[in-house]
């Protein structure tokens, strides 16, 4: 496993989740070279840092014995990594406070530094978000490799920071520093929302949702599939997003017992947000996790999921076998799995591997629907 050597800190680092052989490491150049650049500026021991969506926590473990820490993200993987990364290196675990991105987090900052997500929105809400949480002459700098930096970022900090200025490419990587000026406060465009014919509901979008401005293709071929009059039965909701799935399930089946997860804070918050309106004080289960890693064997009758197929911007299956094979472990002798995934995507022979038992229950000319079944 690679090593992070920069002058604030030699790190043995890994990636969340966890996988035998892992291809990539939890860091990369534009990593190095912010904290290479942070320390030509000779930071004071009393400065406070926020990091903004450090992917396995290499920023802001490097810094924790240096600087006050605040980091703040979207993702629970990413503060599991966090967490993790710190006890591997011998750090304590107080010495870097971590705020999802569902929470506001709470300045004055003498420097943030941001890696740039890949969802442009949750790096707008970020920003506005800052008003009022700079002190007198912050730095604001964000990081990212060349090939997943957009105009859009540099246009972003400008609106909402200041002036930006962009550093030279350093393999591969680059650098914007983005200089405070007042402004005056900012009006968020988050959440949004959209509404769905069939049921006819409103749903609530934080910034950082998948498919945020309308229903993803995938759920909508997914929704007129969804089994009914199911009775009493333990149902998750396994990558929840916005809950549409657990939602639209508990309408037509008014006595299951809903329980939804999501990796993502800004899901869970939009999920429970949505669920509160529409099903009132109906009793559920919601939770920020690793998928159904925390689930209890044989605790559930069905899950439900449409899965992802990246994590950051890395493409591929990983998440979604992880995802499946968690659900094989939660659910009962004779318990489901119901999916909704791309034909491209083979998912019917990986599930037919794990499940043995596994039929197509539905499909449209892009999608698939298929149901596995516990057997043993």
């Amino acid at each position: 496993m690679p090593i992070l050597e920069t002058p604030f800190a030699r790190l043995d680092l890994i990636r969340q989740p966890e996988q035998a052989n892992e291809p990539l490491q939890a860091f990369d150049a534009a990593d190095e070279y912010l904290l290479a650049h942070l320390h030509e500026q000779t930071l004071p021991a009393n400065a406070r840092v926020l990091v903004l969506n450090d992917g396995f926590g290499a920023l802001a473990a490097s810094l924790a014995s240096h600087v006050r820490v605040t980091s703040s993200g979207d993702s629970h993987l990413a503060h599991l990594a966090l967490q993790k990364n710190l006890a591997r290196n011998g750090l304590p675990s107080d010495s870097v406070t971590f705020v999802p991105a569902s929470q506001v987090v709470s300045g004055p900052f003498d420097f943030v530094l941001i890696r740039v997500p890949k969802t442009l929105a949750l790096l707008e809400e970020q920003l506005i978000r800052l008003h009022a949480q700079l002190a007198p002459g912050a730095q604001v700098i964000a990081a990212a490799m060349i090939k997943h930096l957009p105009r859009t970022a540099g246009d972003l900090l400008e609106k909402y920071i200041g002036p930006v200025q962009a550093s030279l490419a350093v393999k591969k990587a680059r650098l914007l520093f983005a200089t405070p000026v007042d402004k005056p406060a900012p009006v968020s465009p988050y959440p949004t929302r959209y509404r769905l014919d069939e049921p006819r509901l409103e749903l609530l979008n934080h910034a950082n949702l998948f498919c945020r401005e309308g229903l993803d293709i995938g759920t909508r071929a997914f929704l007129p599939h969804l089994p009914q009059a199911l009775g009493d039965l333990r149902v998750a909701d396994l990558g929840c997003g916005n809950g549409v799935l657990g939602i639209v399930y508990a309408l037509h089946n008014p006595q299951a017992q809903l329980t939804l997860v999501d990796e993502s804070y800004m899901a869970v918050q939009s999920a429970q947000e949505n669920w509160q309106a529409i099903h009132g004080d109906r009793p559920f289960e919601i939770r920020a996790g690793d998928g159904l890693a925390e689930q209890p064997p044989a605790s559930l009758d069905l899950v439900l999921c449409n899965p992802p197929f990246h994590q950051q911007q890395v493409i591929g299956d990983f998440l979604a076998w992880r995802m499946f094979t968690q659900a094989k472990a939660a659910l009962s002798k004779g318990g489901e799995l119901w999916i909704v995934g791309n034909r491209h995507l083979g998912y019917h022979h990986k599930l037919k591997r794990l499940f043995g038992n596994v039929e197509q229950v539905g499909a449209t000319p892009k999608f698939v629907i298929l149901k596995a079944t516990r057997t043993a």
